[in-house]
């Protein structure tokens, strides 16, 4: 399954692009840094997985690109915590990490692979 038809990847890297779009002009280039880099690990591991051979293999990436999720949670809530973002577009992106994890979630359980 190529991950360009998968909506999980269409939402992150979405969100990923607007977190980047979000912190374009921000000057505090190391929390700008690893929020950016925070977001960009889930598309790119949700793709990485679809491509492996194995549903083992895909199960790792999905895997590592749910804990991506989860990561970046952590900048967000820091951010809305100094007022780099305001708390209703935290809120905003807070939901959708959760709700990626979910469908990360989801994917990983329509794979064959014992746990």
């Amino acid at each position: 399954m190529k991950c360009e038809n998968l909506e999980v990847w269409k939402r992150s890297a979405s969100l990923s692009a607007e977190i980047y779009r979000f912190f374009a002009k921000c000057n505090d280039f190391g929390f700008k840094d690893q929020v950016t880099r925070s977001g960009l690990p889930i598309p790119s591991n949700i793709a990485e997985g679809m491509e492996r051979d194995s549903d083992k293999e895909s199960w790792r990436f999905l895997d590592i690109a749910q804990a991506s999720s989860a990561e970046l949670k952590t900048p967000i809530y820091i951010g809305m915590k100094i007022e780099y973002i305001d708390r209703e577009q935290g809120r905003l992106w807070i939901g959708e990490v959760s709700e990626i994890n979910k469908m990360i979630g989801g994917l990983k359980r329509s794979l064959n692979v014992q746990r």
